[in-house]
């Protein structure tokens, strides 16, 4: 799964490494400990424009739903009641530098902080809705897909979130992509390209979020 992540990078490396063309009330102060039901950074195709705006994490369809899963699994999200109206027509990408998970070791739980080798930001697959609230005021919601475990993650968890290749970017975000095509690009990215490494668990509380939380602990 993916229950916690980062996002530091800088609005210009952010605008430069996914080709933003237009920012919507972001703010891009670093991150170090996003949480479920906070607000992230998304990018979607508006139009002609690249988007990069907020939204809430926990998929909401509506304000009556008790549901608000932070998650959707790539092997069903084109066929599940809840997920597939927004896999065919609104599909994002969530902006991150890094995720934690947590692995069990006996009655406890190590956590571990995951990042690219190249520490460069990615992109998350994710999928949005648009709920409005009873004042009539416009909330979007997200949830992030995730997969089975590559080879670096396995000895953690046994499932991690989809991280798009760039150069699969321009087509999850395509409003008119197949949806065959797009179930393809829902795989483990390879594990060279990432590392990961135990952190401390002043990560566990949401309330905490500065550069302590990414700091490597143990050998």
């Amino acid at each position: 799964m993916c229950g916690r992540f980062v996002r530091t990078s800088s609005r210009d490396v952010i605008a430069e490494k996914f080709g933003i063309t237009r920012f919507v009330n972001v703010d891009l102060q670093p991150r170090y400990n996003v949480a479920p039901s906070q607000s992230v950074e998304a990018i979607i195709r508006d139009g002609a424009e690249t988007s990069l705006g907020p939204m809430r994490w926990g998929f909401s369809p509506s304000p009556q739903s008790k549901l608000a899963p932070i998650n959707a699994r790539a092997e069903t999200v084109a066929t599940s009641p809840l997920f597939r109206n927004a896999f065919h027509r609104h599909r994002c990408l969530v902006v991150a530098d890094g995720f934690y998970e947590w692995r069990k070791d006996g009655p406890k739980k190590t956590p571990y902080f995951v990042h690219m080798r190249s520490g460069n930001p990615f992109g998350l697959a994710g999928i949005w809705c648009l709920q409005r609230a009873a004042e009539g005021t416009p909330i979007v919601t997200c949830a992030i897909l995730t997969c089975a475990a590559n080879e670096l993650m396995a000895p953690i968890h046994n499932r991690m979130p989809v991280i798009l290749p760039t150069e699969a970017h321009e087509r999850w975000l395509e409003p008119d992509a197949d949806p065959v095509e797009l179930g393809t690009l829902l795989t483990p990215l390879p594990s060279e390209e990432m590392d990961a490494y135990p952190v401390s668990t002043f990560v566990n509380s949401p309330r905490h979020d500065s550069p302590e939380c990414i700091q490597r602990v143990g050998a």
